[in-house]
């Protein structure tokens, strides 16, 4: 599994303004009003060729509107827990503050690696004010520029190297890995139950019920691989309990760690925003995907145009990530659930399909030629062969042209290569 990184501090002190920063999206909403962050930001950052998860925890706040130091502490408490470095992000205009020095005590009693960060350093000036944070104990603050991104390299060296060590893997490398995802009481234990037919993972009514995530081992008909069952992803102002966060936290891992995902929506209440979030998470992390349409039994119109309108509803909602495919299943009545597993297992074999050389070449060259990219100021962009990138996380291809930088500018709209 990969490294996850936590963004913690008071409000207002540019823990989205990093994020964003770190992430190189503009996600997370930024605004001088303490609290604006509404929702868990998720991102992939990139450094020196090592790729870790970074969570901006500015939307833990339960009441953002009036936020209280316990809210804090459960934020950083959490991030203790789950995460594999700690961001203390402070604000050197500030100085510090009683909150500070709260969540300084919680940190320092941790076995996590913590990075004292002092943001909004924008002149050298500042720095010297930076010295303040060293009564706090976590040693010495780095300072940094969220905005401008001054020092946020030597951050990002500093945050690599604590990745003490890669997370031990209870499972087998060479077996594919299948998480089931899907927001809370989507059915996700049921279809694994289902699958199993057993009931080792606890299935109540309850959304929620289950607050881990679970290998396991599925040898039958065939199939031999690993189910993850998930806590579901639910909406920060739909949660309450500090395992939610947990879950929240375990979802993400296993996502980021499964080989394909089956998405589960719930037919009777239809598509939501929270799949969609779940969906991108699944597409930032480019797993195969198979969505199941849940509790198809529980539907009074199973017509064929009952279907294609859902079909179509998902699609658009995805778009304009749409190759995957939808199964109506039920995992009470068994309906299609064999459907689920051999589409899994056909998405794991397309993804690890390696194609020679020779036979791509065959195949895309006289397609090529026979539609050609049109021509860049008077000069014909010719493909002279393709070929495999080997060991990338899906498969990825590599075309070698005259005229690289035609290629890009024509496909891709850009005008530098």
């Amino acid at each position: 599994m990969g490294n996850l990184v936590a963004i913690v501090g008071r409000p207002n002190v540019g823990k989205s303004t990093l994020f964003n920063r770190l992430t190189k999206t503009r996600h997370a909403i930024v605004s001088g009003e303490a609290g604006t962050t509404r929702d868990r930001q998720y991102g992939k950052c990139e450094w020196c060729n090592k790729e870790f998860s970074v969570v901006d925890t500015g939307g833990w706040v339960v009441n953002s509107d009036d936020v209280f130091e316990e809210e804090i502490r459960r934020q950083v408490k959490i991030a203790l827990d789950e995460c594999d470095v700690i961001l203390f992000l402070v604000d050197v205009k500030t100085g510090v503050t009683d909150l500070d020095e709260a969540v300084a005590d919680i940190l320092r009693r941790s076995k996590v690696p913590v990075i004292l960060v002092a943001n909004k350093t924008d002149t050298n000036e500042l720095r010297y004010d930076a010295a303040d944070f060293y009564r706090l104990g976590l040693g010495e603050p780095m300072c940094i520029s969220s905005a401008s991104g001054s020092g946020t390299g030597d951050l990002l060296d500093k945050v690599v190297a604590s990745f003490t060590k890669e997370l031990a893997e209870a499972v087998e490398d060479n077996i594919p890995r299948i998480a089931v995802v899907g927001r809370p009481n989507a059915g996700k234990s049921s279809i694994i139950n289902a699958f199993l037919d057993d009931n080792r993972n606890v299935v109540t009514d309850i959304a929620g019920t289950t607050r881990d995530s679970i290998y396991t081992k599925y040898e039958k008909f065939g199939f031999n691989f690993y189910l993850v069952d998930t806590a579901g992803i639910r909406k920060k102002n739909k949660v309450n309990e500090d395992l939610e966060y947990y879950s929240v936290m375990r979802s993400i891992r296993a996502i980021e760690n499964a080989d394909v995902c089956v998405l589960m929506i719930d037919a009777t209440r239809g598509i939501e925003g929270q799949d969609i979030n779940i969906f991108q998470i699944v597409q930032k992390n480019q797993k195969g995907l198979v969505v199941v349409v849940n509790k198809w039994d529980l539907v009074e119109d199973k017509s064929n145009e009952a279907i294609r309108y859902f079909e179509r509803t998902i699609r658009e909602r995805f778009a304009p990530f749409t190759d995957f495919n939808i199964i109506f299943a039920s995992a009470v009545t068994k309906q299609r659930i064999f459907k689920v597993l051999e589409e899994v297992q056909r998405i794991y074999n397309v993804r690890t399909t390696k194609v020679s050389t020779r036979q791509l070449n065959e195949v895309m060259l006289p397609i090529i030629e026979a539609t050609p990219p049109p021509s860049l100021k008077g000069k014909y962009i010719k493909i002279k062969y393709c070929m495999q990138i080997p060991e990338t996380r899906v498969p990825s291809f590599v075309f070698y042209a005259n005229l690289r930088e035609g290629v890009v500018q024509k496909v891709f709209g850009k005008s530098d290569s």
